[in-house]
């Protein structure tokens, strides 16, 4: 009986990483399709094979930002995010599970030794700085830089530059692109750094500093969750980007898995469905 029990297990894992294999050449094909670069399809499927094995994918995440990828007191996970880690999963048959990252320590966690996890998702912004040392995946949701501040005084900021005065106190989260942006471009201004990036909003409204530096993404959630508050620039953001999934280098294999789902939900409508749940703006027409 035992050793029946093992081999349905060995039979089991042989399927699952057989499954593996063919998502990987479905996902090739695909990219080859679409491209003239050959290099990535010859990448070794290691990292597929196991995640597979172990049943399970690491998720990295901060599980501090609204409504991308928020962590309950109980440990529950949710967000525009999480639901796309969700949908990896599934593609590869296994569970999730996700494993607290910081923005101060993201890049060190998504490098260390031994690796804590697969992939990290939740308002990563697609950069070059990024792309040098690790992998991006294709962008699933539009970003960009704007503000948070008191819904009194919305009237007063209609540009960067009714910030960047002495006198308006900034607060930002530390040690992410917020921080940088505000360091590089409102000098005039305080600039007060704050641990946690959910609290912000709420010290915004009580009057702890004028402005949050923070994303669209961001924005609309804490207006709708708190009158008090308001994001005039919305439509303005200071600047343009993408939002992707980050990984170690070496794992072009998971790359090529999570960009076909990407494309799949975008295809499909699922992406435009989440957008709508969330309240945000669809970019991917």
């Amino acid at each position: 009986m035992k050793q029946q029990t093992l081999n349905m297990v060995g039979q089991t894992r042989f399927k699952l990483r057989l499954l593996a294999m063919l998502l990987v050449l479905y996902s090739t094909t695909v990219l080859a399709a679409c491209s003239d670069t050959n290099t990535i399809a010859s990448q070794d499927s290691g990292k597929v094979a196991e995640i597979v094995d172990r049943g399970t994918i690491l998720i990295g995440t901060t599980g501090d930002y609204r409504p991308l990828s928020f962590c309950e007191e109980d440990g529950t996970y949710w967000g525009f995010g999480i639901e796309i880690a969700k949908e990896i999963a599934h593609s590869l048959g296994v569970e999730t599970t996700f494993v607290k990252t910081s923005w101060p320590t993201l890049t060190a966690d998504v490098l260390a030794e031994p690796q804590m996890f697969d992939l990290a998702i939740g308002g990563i912004t697609i950069t070059d700085a990024r792309k040098e040392k690790m992998l991006m995946s294709e962008g699933y949701l539009a970003n960009g830089k704007t503000i948070l501040c008191r819904a009194t005084e919305a009237d007063r900021y209609k540009s960067l530059a009714d910030i960047n005065k002495p006198g308006v106190r900034v607060m930002v989260n530390p040690g992410g692109l917020n921080e940088k942006f505000a360091n590089e471009h409102l000098t005039q201004a305080t600039i007060i750094v704050h641990q946690k990036n959910e609290e912000i909003p709420a010290r915004i409204a009580e009057g702890e500093a004028e402005v949050m530096i923070t994303e669209i993404t961001e924005a609309p959630y804490y207006v709708q969750t708190d009158s008090r508050l308001a994001a005039p620039l919305l439509k303005e953001p200071f600047t343009h980007g993408e939002i992707g999934v980050l990984m170690r280098k070496g794992q072009e294999d998971l790359l090529l898995i999570v960009n076909n789902v990407i494309r799949r939900m975008k295809q499909g409508g699922t992406l435009r469905r989440l957008h709508e749940k969330y309240g945000l703006v669809y970019a991917y027409e």
